[in-house]
């Protein structure tokens, strides 16, 4: 699926009455099957902006085209159809814990199903073969029928990027992936997310912190700070000057390390709380 953000404009989920636009004047376009990395500090508009490109929240100003469409001139029924082939996994996917994996990863075909269909399935999973080929993809292929509420944080984390591998998506928007993950399953885990979307030329855009997994595993790389595109260039051109320019006042973001507590402790304003969506 491909993407063509105009002068683009959006406000964060939460946004206080006044508050500053999250995204201004946004100019993007991807083609069919890329594979993008958004980088950024904290605040830059990262998660706004895949919500936006995820239909959960309309623009401001400016224009949204998905597949050559403006999805927000569509009538309901083909609004629905065109967030069918959308795929958003949040930083912390929204898993019934009661619920076991098997059920959880099938849950991401649900768009292509019916309802009888979809019922039926929360009883009797239907194709359970492909669940555990999906969870093999994150080593998770052991887990196949524990309950959610045993996983870990990373383990639920890698279930919500299994369950796209199942959707009947053209454009997988990816939030924070790695957050809850060791570097070695970090790794692997976007290994298998990149290598298979080049494979089915799904459209992948993911936000990320780690910057040196979005460095070595995306062939292009956008930088976002106080919603503005900074850069966008091919990986072998962000250069360790741009990094520090973009992340310039949050070099421990750069660095993977956490805010100071002096910091935390003279900061004025808590962040809002993110609206998350996952179909």
């Amino acid at each position: 699926m491909n993407i063509d953000l105009q002068a683009l404009e959006a406000r964060h989920p939460a946004a206080l009455p006044g508050a500053p636009a999250a995204l201004r004047g946004l100019n993007l376009q991807l083609a069919a099957g890329e594979q993008v990395a958004i980088i950024g500090p904290s605040g830059a508009g990262k998660t706004t902006l895949l919500q936006v490109l995820a239909c959960a929240q309309p623009p401001t100003q400016g224009q949204l085209q998905l597949a050559g469409v403006n999805p927000w001139t569509l009538p309901a029924r083909a609004l629905r159809r065109l967030r069918g082939q959308l795929f958003l996994a949040p930083q912390v996917p929204p898993l019934p814990p009661r619920q076991r994996v098997v059920t959880s990863v099938l849950a991401g075909r649900l768009p292509a199903m019916g309802l009888w269909a979809s019922l039926r399935s929360l009883f009797y999973p239907a194709n359970i073969p492909a669940a555990y080929e999906a969870l093999v993809h994150f080593d998770l292929g052991d887990k196949l029928f524990e309950r959610v509420d045993r996983l870990s944080g990373g383990e639920r984390q890698r279930v919500g990027l299994a369950r796209a591998l199942l959707a009947p998506a053209s454009l997988w928007l990816i939030d924070e992936p790695l957050s809850a993950l060791d570097p070695m399953r970090a790794r692997m885990a976007m290994a298998a997310l990149v290598g298979l979307a080049r494979e089915r030329q799904t459209t992948l855009v993911a936000t990320l912190h780690q910057v040196d997994m979005a460095l070595a595993h995306f062939p292009r790389i956008m930088g976002l700070r106080d919603g503005q595109l900074v850069f966008d260039l091919p990986a072998a051109q962000v250069t360790p000057e741009r990094l520090a320019h973009l992340y310039d006042q949050y070099e421990h973001e750069l660095r993977g390390e956490a805010l100071p507590v002096a910091l935390q402790e003279g900061t004025s304003e808590a962040p809002a709380p993110v609206v998350m969506h996952c179909r």
